[in-house]
Parts: structure tokens; sequence; C-alpha cells
């Protein structure tokens, strides 16, 4: 896969009178672990999805490899919702092969072999499964697409801290950050921290600060708990 660029030129998002982002700037161009970190209500889900193609702004632009993105990018970016978007009838199985129909960087090896690994059975109906176990199968479906942008909101949102852990050891693992973007949406920031290289923090839609995580320890002796301290709160 060759480099991918992310650009937002000036984009702001309006929901009625509401303002989700205002006159966004930036450039994501950097393999690895990309975190979106702010408040509830600070613009994080908005941006990803804009990101994903699932939002267009109100004004602005929104590029990849300096194309406009559409909801047609999905050939290139996988997206993850918070939202629970699976067949609540099918089994997982069942779910794994609707995937590998429609979607042809999906990869129906990878999935069965993040499943297994995450001790999900694949004969269960979804309906039957725990938010927890429901989790794992949305990653596993979204971790076997060969893509070059992964976009994940909230992964961790409601799980317990066992299965939380389990989660992100799957997503290191899965993920080749040689060749791949992951961009990622949290409030479990002291969980996710050590496997972040970039930060990207939001505060009322604006960015307020956009940096390499080894660049925010060494030049400003700052962890990305106490970076999001400092311009979060």
């Amino acid at each position: 896969m060759s480099k991918s660029t992310i650009t937002l030129q000036n984009v702001s998002k309006k929901y009625g009178k509401e303002t989700a982002l205002a006159h966004v700037d930036l450039s994501i161009d950097h393999k690895g672990i990309i975190g979106v970190i702010g408040l509830n209500g600070s613009g994080k889900s908005t941006l990803l999805k804009m990101i994903a193609g699932l939002v267009q702004p109100s004004s602005g632009e929104v590029l990849f490899e300096n194309q406009k993105i559409t909801r047609r990018i999905g050939s290139h970016i996988a997206f993850l919702s918070e939202l629970d978007a699976l067949y609540s009838f099918q089994t997982v199985a069942q779910a794994v092969k609707l995937w590998d129909g429609a979607i042809d960087d999906f990869s129906s090896d990878k999935a069965h072999k993040i499943l297994q690994s995450l001790n999900v059975d694949t004969n269960k109906k979804i309906k039957t499964m725990s938010k927890g176990y429901r989790a794992r199968v949305k990653l596993a479906v979204t971790l076997a697409r060969n893509v070059p942008v992964l976009i994940m909101d909230e992964p961790l949102s409601g799980l317990d801290p066992i299965v939380r852990e389990d989660i992100l050891k799957i997503i290191v693992s899965n993920v080749d950050l040689e060749k791949q973007m992951l961009i990622l949406s949290t409030h479990e920031v002291s969980e996710v921290e050590p496997f972040l290289d970039y930060v990207i923090f939001l505060k009322n839609g604006e960015i307020v600060l956009n940096e390499a995580v080894e660049t925010l320890r060494e030049d400003r002796g700052l962890s990305v708990i106490e970076a999001m301290r400092e311009v979060l709160i």
C-alpha cells in the first residue's frame, strides 16, 4: 500500500444551529495509530464519519489522496461504528460470509482467525450474544479488510476492562502499522496511550492539539493524559 494522505481544508459541520466542527484544517499522512481525543460533544464522531465519507461537511473540503471523499471511499477506508450495525438474525459465520461476498478487499480467513483468537463461537446467532461479543465480531470483520485506512469510533465503549484489554491486543496485532493508518476515538485514554503514535485533541469542534506522542514526551515532557488535562480541561 502506498502512503495515504487525508486532508481537511477549512472544514465546518453544522447540524441545524449546532456546530459540530469549526474551520478545521488537518493533514494526516503518517502510518501508525492515531488517537482522536475529546470530551463528549467535541466533534470526534463527526470528524471520523467525515473522513469515512459518511457525513459531508457544511463547508470546506475533505480529501483522500487529493480526491474528494464521498461514500465511495469505502474501497480505501474501513469504518467501525460505535453503533451495532450487525444483522441480529444471522449467525457469526453468516455475517462473515455476507461481508466476504459484498466487499472485494475482505479476507474471510483473517476474519475467522481473529474470531477464533477472541473465542467467538461462529455458529451462534448475533442476537444471542452479549455486547462484548458483538463488539468482537464487529472488530473482526473490520480488521479483516485489506485497506490503507482503518477508522474506529469508540471501539472500547461500554466494555468491561478485561474485554477492553483483549480488544486492544487484537487491534494492535492485526493492524500492519508499517502500511496502514488506524484512526480511533476513545475515552479510555490511559489504556490506549501506550499504543498511540499521534494524538488529535478536539474541543468545541476545533483542533487544539495535533502532535506525535513522542514529541509530546520528549519536547514537552507530557504524557497523553497530562496533555489532555492541559488542553481540554
